[in-house]
């Protein structure tokens, strides 16, 4: 039997999840939780196998959830699901220690499949994740936006679409100050130094709002 936790601040996703793994003899949902000071109490209390976790939680910011479970449940093995397709965010997920990444879009017995693969302590690679790693040996073929975390993605699609750093702020409910520093973290994650650039490459890539 393999234990399942699921990290997701969406109850509908939850309860969708939870749906699909009540017809699996082999799997079972022993907790969920709706940010990540509730999962690293809720893992702690109940130490399950696996962990299906949103790549956006409320106290989360991108990668930096899984980093954090990681950190304080080395052993857990982690299915990450996110709303990103897998060229936002998967290769960077797997790097830093998810062992699948599944897209919401995905079918629900790709979900149950990466569950079951992961909780046996090997990684599940989706074709499309299998198509990246191909490519991965190419440094031409890795895209820079890769690393960002959802909320840097957020700023690069706004930017990308010819806003101002004070309309970027006002869209996200942020400081201008905020945006300062993501757009200087996004500079540096992706060898950039103007936004004219960065409009450049969002468009090239599809990647503006």
């Amino acid at each position: 039997m393999i234990r399942v936790v699921i990290a997701d601040d969406h109850e509908l996703i939850r309860e969708g999840v939870k749906k699909i793994v009540r017809h699996c003899a082999d799997l079972k949902i022993v907790g969920e939780a709706a940010d990540l000071k509730q999962s690293i109490a809720l893992i702690a209390q109940v130490r399950p196998d696996v962990a299906v976790l949103d790549i956006s939680l409320p106290d989360s910011d991108g990668l930096d959830g899984l980093a954090e479970l990681r950190r304080h449940f080395p052993a857990l093995r982690i299915v990450m699901l996110s709303m990103h397709p897998e060229e936002r965010f998967a290769l960077a997920a797997m790097r830093a220690g998810a062992l699948a990444y599944v897209s919401k879009s995905m079918a629900s017995s790709e979900l149950v499949e990466a569950i079951r693969c992961v909780g046996t302590g090997r990684p599940w690679v989706g074709p499309r994740v299998a198509a990246l790693l191909q490519q991965e040996g190419d440094p031409a073929a890795r895209a820079r936006h890769e690393s960002l975390t959802p909320r840097e993605s957020e700023i690069v699609a706004l930017i990308g679409a010819g806003l101002q750093i004070k309309q970027v702020a006002a869209e996200l409910g942020i400081s201008v100050s905020s945006v300062n520093t993501y757009r200087s973290r996004i500079f540096r994650k992706m060898g950039m130094s103007t936004n004219a650039s960065l409009i450049r490459y969002a468009l090239q890539h599809g990647l503006a709002g």
